[in-house]
């Protein structure tokens, strides 16, 4: 790749983040949409990635090869060779909740931040701290055993996260 080629595409990347593939209208709309898009992406990914390690480790006793004496690691659940097709619908289920939840942490700190920063007309970590605060609540919210203490505890670690980001982006 020439340096005319690569300096193309680096310029292809940089404008990916200023022309969204959607325009809803208003900045905080498209803020929270590129926000929740992104970081529902990066849910599902782990969450494959866990759910997949989790098949292979259970699915352990894998058939073993004649010439080589090894085992082959194969996906009984996923290729219908078990009776239950239960755990890749397990992990179907287990992707979507996972996206969702950081699509809506995602969403919700952004969508807070941008309004937080219109409203008081300066970007500090008070606004991290409130939109962290309030993040973390309702991710602790989105849990199945959500308890009064979780979503204290959630909320002081996301505002600590949130302002701590916060401040190292203005040293770094």
């Amino acid at each position: 790749m020439s340096s005319v080629e690569a300096r193309g595409f680096v310029e292809e990347v940089r404008g990916l983040e200023k022309n969204w593939m959607l325009d809803l209208g208003h900045p905080l709309l498209n803020r929270i949409a590129e926000s929740f898009v992104k970081a529902a992406g990066i849910g599902a990914v782990q969450a494959v990635a866990r759910e997949s390690y989790f098949i292979a480790i259970d699915g352990e006793g894998g058939s073993v090869s004649g010439t080589t004496g090894s085992r082959k690691r194969t996906f009984p659940e996923l290729n219908g060779s078990n009776s239950s097709s239960k755990s890749a619908e397990a992990m179907v289920k287990s992707v979507s909740k996972e996206s969702l939840q950081w699509g809506l942490a995602a969403g919700v700190h952004s969508g807070l931040t941008y309004g937080l920063t219109e409203v008081r007309g300066t970007h500090d970590w008070r606004n991290s701290a409130v939109a962290g605060a309030i993040t973390g609540a309702a991710v602790a919210l989105t849990s199945d055993r959500a308890s009064h203490e979780q979503v204290v505890q959630c909320a002081i670690v996301g505002a600590a996260l949130s302002t701590a980001a916060n401040v190292l982006s203005g040293i770094l």
